[in-house]
């Protein structure tokens, strides 16, 4: 087991934001998605005047997770307006957790987790929620596995292609 460090993401960080945002979502989903619609994805929102955009978002955060002086993963949580889908104004959103495949295994993404957890206690959220894609198994058995439940669905558009995210939360209260 790493124990990582984990600093909050500033404009500074863009062009690392971006090159790990990018490179983690394509492990993640090209060999379950068109090319097309993998660059579709990354062209639209792993741009770097999005990113800019949602780094200077005052409800949303990104954080990223550091081994070795190398950078191997990051989170991004939204709360209130700057949830993609509005729950209430006491939840948090886990929009993004991807840790690099070659890391995988090595409990960087549950290290990852408990930070947003600290961050929901400590802000007296009811609940923490996130979306996952309903074919992405490996993220469903480990939210799962830390007490996350289904509770809605909603539709995620991959380029062209419709997909179905499950929606899942935590209860902190």
């Amino acid at each position: 087991m790493h124990n990582i460090q984990i600093k909050k993401a500033t404009l500074k960080d863009l062009s690392l934001l971006q090159k790990i945002s990018i490179q983690t979502f394509t492990e993640t989903f090209a060999a379950v998605n068109t090319p097309e619609n993998i660059n579709s994805y990354i062209t639209e929102k792993l741009n770097i005047e999005q990113l800019t955009k949602e780094l200077k978002h005052p409800s949303s955060e990104f954080f990223i997770a550091i081994l070795n002086n190398e950078v191997v993963g990051y989170l991004k949580i939204n709360f209130g307006d700057a949830q993609t889908e509005k729950q209430d104004e006491n939840s948090l959103e886990i929009h993004r957790i991807y840790v690099l495949q070659s890391y995988h295994g090595e409990n960087i993404g549950q290290q990852l987790l408990d930070f947003a957890l600290q961050i929901g206690h400590k802000k007296q959220v009811n609940y923490i929620w996130l979306g996952v894609w309903e074919e992405n198994h490996r993220a469903l058995k480990f939210y799962k596995k830390n007490g996350f439940i289904e509770f809605d669905k909603h539709l995620f558009l991959m380029g062209d292609d419709q997909q179905t995210d499950l929606l899942m939360k935590l209860k902190l209260k």
